[in-house]
């Protein structure tokens, strides 16, 4: 088992005020300065928000996730570049995450590679953890 922590501090109300996450246990990053405006308009003045924390957390669970199932199978990925974009719709919530995977994995043809990644995103513990989201998507591409 392993517990990981966050600090975050917030100034003022929501639409004003901003916020900074002060520091994870980890020490990997941090400060970091957040914002609404980050969260809900399309330039984030350099800010970041939650969507983009967790867009950056999926998309290294479904990697780690792939990797695993992949190497289990006996075919271990050379390479894997994934993306996750989170849309956040102010008022509704989060509605949709679009997860994107290239892969190079010597031995697996595109089919394989596909049913590997589909079930990586089913299963890793941030797709779990998300699963009240609306919509997952990915796309997949071998190189």
């Amino acid at each position: 088992m392993a517990d990981r922590t966050a600090r975050v501090s917030w100034e003022g109300s929501l639409l004003e005020g901003s916020g900074t996450i002060e520091q994870v246990g980890s020490g990997a990053f941090g400060p970091l300065p957040v914002s609404w405006a980050a969260r809900s308009e399309a330039a984030s003045g350099g800010k970041t928000s939650p969507e983009e924390l967790i867009a950056a957390a999926h998309a290294a669970c479904f990697s780690m996730a792939l990797s695993s199932g992949l190497a289990q199978a006996g075919t271990p990925p050379e390479r894997l570049e994934t993306s996750a974009t989170v849309t956040f719709v102010p008022g509704t919530g989060i509605t949709k995450i679009a997860l994107t995977v290239d892969g190079r994995v010597p031995g697996l043809d595109d089919e394989g590679f596909r049913q590997a990644a589909e079930t990586a995103k089913e299963n890793c513990p941030v797709s779990k953890a998300l699963a009240g989201v609306g919509e997952i998507t990915l796309d997949v591409s071998t190189s």
